[in-house]
């Protein structure tokens, strides 16, 4: 029994609580692979960003040498100019293009934030009949493809007149269900009803506790929720809703810049990498938020 009593003693001592968070003492070998093991990993999946970024400045000829190189041996920025040049050749100005994007964008996320935001709200701490099978409702319907509900979506949306719209991009956004279940997790895990109970006491009406309190509070979820929805609006081309010229975002034109054949492979790398410039800025203002909200919503 002492034997075990010691055992118990050695293995606090290890433990070191500083700043709040617990550091579990190790060897400096213990530590130099650990932080190698996570290099290696952060590495890999560099890759493919990586090797998008190179591709995107190799002649055409090295695009398809054998055997292939990683590596560019002779960089250049002619697949750039030929998106540019082709991007000017086009019935509308590329600017429009970009505009349709920003635009879809930034009120998407916006709607997204705010609507799922104002829904979990009551869902995670409101009484209200019919609340526990909404909340049960919005599990259910994470588990459908996207793809089940395109037809009814489109029916939905050509019945109320908005195909070929704006309204038929951003009004689905309404219905992010997966927004609402991140922010609901959020909201019951980091608020506790003492909180909120005290600024009821002190007055506070709904909206002022919502605005005041409830998103100041869960500020590392909605962070997380503008990767995702920005991501989501700017990647699609929503071909099945618009078709007017003048309303199709950037990624509809990019593609079918991309799409010419291998005379425009180089050009097709280009796209790629100005496709993704946007969202990682946008992940590397955000990201720092993304482990905290993981942690508390149960999403892996």
């Amino acid at each position: 029994m002492s034997a075990i009593v010691s055992k118990v003693k050695l293995w606090i001592e290890t433990i070191r609580v500083n700043n709040s968070r617990v550091i579990l003492s190790r060897s400096k070998a213990g530590t130099f692979f650990i932080g190698f093991f996570i290099s290696l990993m952060s590495l890999f999946m560099l890759l493919p960003v990586i090797y998008s970024v190179v591709q995107a400045f190799k002649p055409i000829d090295e695009i398809f040498a054998y055997p292939p190189k990683f590596f560019v041996q002779h960089p250049t920025l002619d697949n750039f100019k030929m998106v540019l040049r082709l991007a000017g050749n086009l019935w509308v100005p590329f600017s429009r293009y970009l505009f349709n994007s920003l635009l879809i964008s930034v009120v998407g996320t916006f709607i997204t934030v705010f609507i799922s935001s104002l829904s979990a709200y009551p869902l995670a701490k409101g009484k209200f009949p019919g609340r526990a099978a909404i909340s049960s409702a919005i599990v259910v319907a994470m588990l459908f493809n996207g793809n089940v509900t395109t037809m009814p979506r489109y029916l939905i949306i050509a019945g109320l007149g908005m195909v070929d719209t704006y309204f038929a991009i951003l009004l689905p956004a309404l219905a992010n269900t997966m927004g609402v279940f991140l922010m609901r997790q959020f909201v019951v895990s980091s608020i506790p009803d003492s909180t909120l109970e005290a600024a009821r006491i002190d007055g506070a009406g709904e909206f002022k506790i919502f605005f005041r309190i409830v998103m100041p509070s869960i500020k590392a979820a909605w962070m997380t929720l503008i990767i995702f929805a920005f991501q989501g609006f700017w990647n699609s081309t929503y071909g099945n809703y618009i078709y007017s010229e003048e309303l199709k975002q950037l990624p509809s034109v990019l593609s079918s810049i991309a799409a010419g054949g291998i005379a425009r492979a180089g050009a097709g790398s280009a796209v790629a990498v100005i496709m993704m410039l946007l969202p990682i800025i946008v992940f590397l203002i955000s990201q720092s938020s993304i482990t905290e909200t993981m942690s508390h919503s149960g999403l892996k």
